[in-house]
């Protein structure tokens, strides 16, 4: 998939589109089902599918008090985006200029001048143009008089419950990582580069990469099984402690994960931690034998409900 980064990059003889617009946080399945619709009309009528998302989430410049922490980062955004078929993403600065761009103007100049589309999908409740005035019925009815064809694809439900970024990351923070993956589509994935630590869990015996993500954990503290996921395709099964090491009176948040049947060295290497199934809470133990047993128990419990995992990359 080819990434173009602002506007002015975007190449005026690209030639004519099908156009996917939307945030796209943590590709969901509702995003993917907006995203396929692009690729699917793309392909009927013998256009580019193109996705056009926004970087970053516009309620960090609109409301920034009440910006959510995103589920994925732009560079996850991006891979997943790429794994529907999409061709070509343009993502656009999401800045007060463009906030105050009134709809009608970024359909005409951006979708319709530039991006030259001749379909444009949103999902049912996207929203766009100053003071948020842009629904899907304005942009049906402006396609209609400005000739492309507008498609709104309607709600997708999982058990019932609608899929969306908002619920997805009530998940997360309740610690129900199945349920938030279910919706997903894939698991929840932190993404970070491994430094030193401090070696405490070398001399407990299970030592550990210590990760420091990109962005703040949307999972509340605790024990994890997961898996550790490697370029080159590599994949291993982990236990991941998240949480603040209250045994050792320490109070800073770090991500710390015990690979499993893995030998090598990973310091300086950026990790993708996939969390799976949360196995327990963070708590302070009486003394290091005994937090030595419980994370010799948190092994085997990884163990067993992980040995019949799938680890493909999510």
């Amino acid at each position: 998939m080819r990434t173009i980064r602002g506007l002015e990059s975007y190449p005026p003889d690209a030639g004519p589109t099908a156009v996917a617009l939307g945030v796209f946080d943590g590709v969901h399945l509702g995003h993917r089902a907006i995203l396929a619709r692009a690729v699917e009309r793309g392909r009927q009528v013998g256009v580019t599918p193109v996705a056009c998302t926004f970087d970053p989430h516009p309620l960090e410049v609109l409301q920034p008090d009440q910006a959510p922490v995103p589920i994925s980062d732009l560079e996850e955004r991006l891979s997943l985006i790429a794994d529907t078929g999409i061709e070509t993403t343009l993502v656009l600065a999401f800045t007060a200029e463009l906030a105050a761009m009134a709809a009608e103007a970024f359909v005409k100049e951006v979708l319709l001048d530039r991006l030259q589309a001749r379909e444009v999908v949103v999902g049912f409740n996207h929203r766009f143009g100053r003071g948020a005035r842009g629904d899907p019925a304005l942009l049906q009815a402006l396609g209609e008089r400005l000739g492309f064809q507008a498609h709104v694809v309607p709600p997708l439900t999982v058990e019932g419950v609608t899929v969306s970024s908002s619920g997805i990351r009530k998940a997360l923070q309740e610690g129900d990582v199945e349920r938030a993956a279910r919706w997903l589509g894939h698991p929840y994935t932190l993404v970070g580069v491994v430094e030193r630590g401090a070696g405490r869990g070398h001399g407990l015996g299970f030592p550990t990469a210590n990760v420091r993500p990109t962005r703040p954990p949307l999972v509340p503290t605790g024990v994890y099984a997961a898996q550790l996921l490697l370029g080159r395709g590599v994949a291993a099964p982990a236990v991941v402690n998240i949480g603040v090491r209250p045994t050792f009176g320490e109070s800073r948040l770090v991500v710390e994960a015990h690979v499993l049947d893995f030998s090598g060295d990973l310091y300086g290497q950026t990790v993708r931690l996939a969390l799976l199934r949360r196995l327990r809470e963070e708590r302070r133990f009486p003394d290091v034998d005994a937090l030595r047993r419980q994370i010799a128990a948190d092994v085997a419990e990884a163990r067993r409900q992980l040995g019949a995992a799938d680890f493909t990359s999510p």
